[in-house]
């Protein structure tokens, strides 16, 4: 089918992954009182019913209406859920369905494509959107998880604290930087790699330089050390963009970061903690990534630099490293994720330290490439050569051009959602995604 991939898993495999996701989003979403639930006006977020319902009429929209033509289980859905119809600011002002209704809805799509998978005739265009729109509720998952960060609300009732991970000590070793020679690499999705996105197809070869780039992300200690050198007010080493975001903002440090005494905290959640010096900094925007590059002597790696150093294997011919034809599914290889090669699925309710993942190195020496945090890559978000649009024609390709790539997933990412060529994107400004940054040497 037009979608690729090898397509259809099993009934049982999706049903499975539907009723996942939604216990993973009514989780999110039961605990808090109906107070927690009044949202106030923001660029960021949204209102919890509206990204509730959201993620329902989604999946109504594509497998229910699209994907068997039947007819809506919400007359006033489009003009209440559609993301693409419905203006940001404008989500403030709906009359919206209240939280018992809310959650009717949710359960009564999610029952209605339960029935289809036990019962129906499952085709692979059908079995694609059932997909598509478990994948789009997984990271909606993430997003009611930025949300409660942005708010203060307390974390949710699920995942284990990683405090004894998160005590204040010396920073690790920064591993020093990984050399990754230059060459031909295929950047993007091969279409036998299962589903992927629209924005990842499909694979295409480019040519790199060789490059150094760190084996570990840009600690908090390390982010200190440009906070506390003045950083946030030394124009040299902002772009004109960065400096001009910094003036609007009135930036002076990092968003969830405030000094006693002579100390850092960061305000996790509705927690205020000493700062945790040996884990990835996190909660930064690009625009305070590239500063904090050009203030370290360093850069931002580009999207492919960092697909090589995630998924290369590395080939010595004749005494001369290069990179191989094939690439590994993970940094780590063919094997499936798990709990001692990347933090990810809210296992912990935050990152841990580099050291506790050295399973998960990538051929390159590159550890941390999947979970923990997203990570800014210097790429503006463009389409790949022959780009198509899959039917959600409103995922990709409004976006080009604006926004910033970043890959590798976060701690709060599902392990089922992410892979080596998946594209994150957002506005350079945002500072409330799970997002971090790894860093490259300056050539020459």
């Amino acid at each position: 089918m037009a979608q690729g991939s090898p397509f259809p898993p099993t009934s049982a495999s999706l049903a499975t992954a539907v009723r996942d996701a939604r216990e993973r989003t009514l989780l999110l979403f039961e605990d808090l009182a109906d107070e927690q639930l009044r949202v106030p006006y923001m660029p960021v977020v949204n209102p919890f019913l509206w990204e509730l319902g959201h993620v329902a009429w989604f999946q109504e929209r594509w497998v229910l209406r699209h994907g068997l033509g039947r007819a809506p289980i919400r007359k006033d859905g489009d003009s209440l859920f559609d993301s693409a119809a419905v203006g940001h600011e404008s989500r403030w002002n709906l009359d919206l369905p209240d939280r018992v209704a809310t959650i009717g809805y949710v359960t009564a799509v999610r029952d209605e494509v339960l029935d289809l998978l036990a019962h129906g005739d499952l085709t692979p265009e059908l079995a694609y959107f059932v997909w598509h729109s478990t994948g789009h509720e997984d990271m909606h998952e993430e997003a009611f998880l930025y949300m409660r960060q942005t708010l203060g609300l307390p974390p949710p009732r699920f995942g284990a604290s990683a405090d004894a991970a998160q005590a204040a000590q010396d920073a690790a070793p920064d591993g020093g930087d990984r050399s990754v020679p230059g060459g031909a690499f295929r950047l993007g999705a091969e279409p036998d790699r299962g589903f992927v996105f629209d924005n990842e197809k499909w694979a295409h070869t480019v040519t790199l330089a060789p490059f150094e780039i760190a084996a570990q992300l840009v600690s908090q200690s390390q982010f200190a050390q440009f906070v506390e050198d003045d950083g946030y007010q030394r124009q040299e080493v902002w772009s004109a963009a960065g400096w001009s975001w910094r003036l609007a903002s009135g930036a002076t440090r990092p968003v969830y970061w405030r000094s006693r005494g002579d100390t850092w905290q960061r305000r996790s959640f509705d927690r205020w903690t000493p700062l945790e010096s040996d884990l990835p900094m996190i909660h930064v925007n690009w625009y305070e990534a590239e500063a904090w590059c050009r203030w370290a002597g360093r850069r931002l790696p580009s999207e492919a630099e960092w697909e090589a150093a995630a998924t290369s294997e590395l080939e010595v011919d004749a005494g001369t490293p290069h990179l191989a034809a094939e690439k590994r599914r993970h940094p780590w290889g063919e094997e499936p994720v798990s709990a001692d090669r990347a933090n990810l699925d809210a296992r912990f309710l935050g990152c841990l330290p580099a050291r506790d993942l050295a399973a998960g190195r990538s051929a390159a020496g590159c550890l941390q490439m999947f979970g923990d945090v997203w990570e800014w890559t210097a790429s503006t978000f463009q389409p790949y050569p022959g780009f198509v649009p899959d039917p959600y024609k409103e995922y990709s390709a409004p976006w080009f051009g604006a926004r910033k790539v970043l890959r590798g997933g976060s701690w709060a990412t599902r392990p089922r959602l992410l892979s080596a060529t998946w594209r994150n994107f957002f506005t350079p400004d945002r500072r409330d995604v799970f997002a971090g940054f790894r860093s490259c040497a300056l050539e020459g």
